[in-house]
């Protein structure tokens, strides 16, 4: 038997006519790249981004179709997210971090229409547009005073929401029609789409604003650093939208004066980044003796958050730390370190203890380790194997990639991390199956670096692994075989990635070794190799 309930689908768009309906006076303020400090609030933003879907219908988008978004945490931004999904087309958030070639990649894979570019990756776009398949226009993020003459044709976002009036009803469809798409970083070929409907979209942001998520509510001040083009900003322009928060957006400038004056200035209360990016705000910090009155929570993801991290941000400073996990195949929150009732008044070493671990799953995420045979392992805290998950924010399969990577557990996906589960239902990660770096937040592909490395005439084997650093989390050691009779050095070796990576890609330093070991199979052995290098000390950490 039906109940007798109201079928209305869960859309991206009742975010915002919420946001505009009931805290239309909510600001949101931004550091934009042309116009200093932009102030408006939530009523503002939906009528600017109804404009601009009307204006995107006028340009032939089709429900569907995809327009990719190239930019910084703007208000501009915002109202692109808003546009795109609400009019029924997909957001293609495009990571400018990405090298070249993958950005073409995934803008033709993607189908993009149009693409939307804040005005300081002009000549990132321009230099790659001849290669663009299907992209009809360029929409740069300005007014006609700042437009870029690089792309003589493009389009300009002011004057596009200045033909148009706000006199739009947002449509309505089903609800597991796609809204949004995020690529990988490409860790092991070409990166892989991850197509989020607006249902799970909306199921994800309700657990995010959740006390055992985020915690956020509409008495808050958030200022995403993590970007818009990194899996949403971890879902966070969804979430202040849902409970009508004041949102801060900091533009490109995010070293630490700069996100320190937005953090003082507009009493933000809630941050969110990776740890990279808060050992720059803890170095101003020092040097200035500044202090942070009026932040009360920093959520730390992307990779893990370093105990002196959380300790320095705790006691010093009275900011409690939320460590989380997750991944852009899962929209991205997995995981979130907030303490069960029986630990909710741990103090000092004991609170920082648990604190280490990347938290327990939000309703809607389940998780289970498996050893090599797919068998299910107990929860002991001890016994160690890869993380699977499911849930209806965990992707099924990736964006129009064939072959699929096959199911190995029907109905779970297999993560790559290893990690160990406790009794309480906490995750510990100790390692990624596969031998990826994470520098800063960011994914470094060992093999991809290997790969260019023996590409080198003077060397006859490679083996990149990733060593400890103090500000980046990992960076890649290349340690290198030499052809019998041959010579190459260190600069001639860093010399030959140029141009065949992202520069932030490249080794810190390059080991010369007579061997590398390897296993019963002739593969290389990354346990023995990082075990050899454990003591290792990069030219960069000091």
């Amino acid at each position: 038997m039906l109940a007798n309930m109201m079928d209305q689908p869960l859309l991206i768009s009742s975010l915002i006519a919420h946001a505009a309906r009931y805290h239309g006076q909510t600001e949101i303020v931004s550091r934009t790249l042309d116009e200093g400090i932009h102030r408006y609030n939530w009523a503002e933003a939906e009528q600017r981004s109804k404009r601009l879907a009307k204006a995107l219908i006028a340009l032939g988008v089709q429900p569907g179709q995809r327009v990719g978004t190239m930019a910084w945490n703007t208000y501009r931004h915002l109202e692109a997210y808003y546009a795109i999904a609400g009019m029924g087309a997909v957001t293609h958030t495009i990571n400018p971090r990405l090298f070249p070639e993958q950005i073409e990649y995934i803008v033709n894979h993607a189908e993009n229409q149009f693409i939307f570019c804040d005005t300081s990756f002009a000549d990132l776009v321009a230099g790659l547009l001849p290669s663009f398949t299907t992209v009809k226009g360029i929409i740069f993020m300005c007014d006609r005073a700042s437009m870029p003459s690089v792309v003589p044709d493009a389009l300009c976002f002011e004057e596009l929401i200045a033909g148009q009036d706000a006199n739009y009803t947002w449509p309505e469809f089903d609800e597991r029609n796609a809204a949004a798409l995020c690529y990988t970083s490409g860790t092991t070929g070409n990166p892989k789409g991850a197509l989020y409907s607006h249902r799970s979209t909306l199921l994800h942001t309700f657990a995010a604003i959740a006390p055992d998520g985020l915690g956020i509510s509409a008495s808050e001040t958030v200022l995403p650093v993590v970007p818009m083009f990194h899996v949403n900003a971890w879902g966070l322009p969804y979430a202040c939208a849902m409970v009508g928060a004041k949102m801060v957006m900091p533009g490109r400038d995010l070293d630490g004066a700069s996100l320190h004056e937005l953090l003082d200035g507009e009493q933000v209360s809630l941050t969110a980044a990776v740890p990279a990016v808060w050992l720059g705000l803890l170095n101003h910090l020092r040097s200035t003796g500044a202090t942070l009155e009026h932040m009360k929570r920093v959520v730390i993801g992307g990779s893990a958050c370093p105990r002196a991290m959380m300790e320095t941000f705790q006691d010093q400073y009275g900011v409690e730390v939320i460590h989380a996990w997750g991944m852009t195949e899962m929209s991205p929150l997995g995981t979130v370190n907030t303490p069960k009732f029986q630990f909710k008044d741990l103090v000092g070493k004991a609170k920082v203890d648990l604190q280490q671990s990347a938290g327990r799953p939000m309703y809607g995420v389940d998780m289970m380790i498996v050893d090599e045979n797919d068998q299910e392992m107990p929860w002991d805290g001890e016994s160690v194997g890869e993380l699977m998950v499911r849930g209806p924010w965990v992707i099924d399969a990736y964006f129009n990639t064939d072959p699929q990577p096959a199911h190995r557990i029907p109905g779970w996906f297999g993560t790559g991390d290893v990690c160990a589960i406790d009794p309480d239902g906490y995750i510990w990660i100790t390692d990624r199956i596969k031998d990826v770096i994470k520098s800063g937040g960011e994914w470094i592909s060992s093999i991809d670096l290997e790969n260019i490395a023996v590409g080198h005439p003077n060397v006859a084997e490679a083996a990149v692994i990733g060593i400890y650093h103090p500000r980046w989390d990992e960076r890649p050691l290349l340690v290198v075989v030499k052809q019998p009779g041959e010579d190459v050095t260190k600069d001639e070796m860093l010399a030959w990635f140029e141009g065949k990576i992202a520069k932030w890609w490249t080794p810190d330093d390059v080991a010369f070794v007579d061997d590398l070991p390897h296993t019963a199979t002739g593969k290389l052995s990354k346990l023995q190799l990082r075990e050899r290098f454990k003591d290792y000390s990069l030219p960069t950490s000091g």
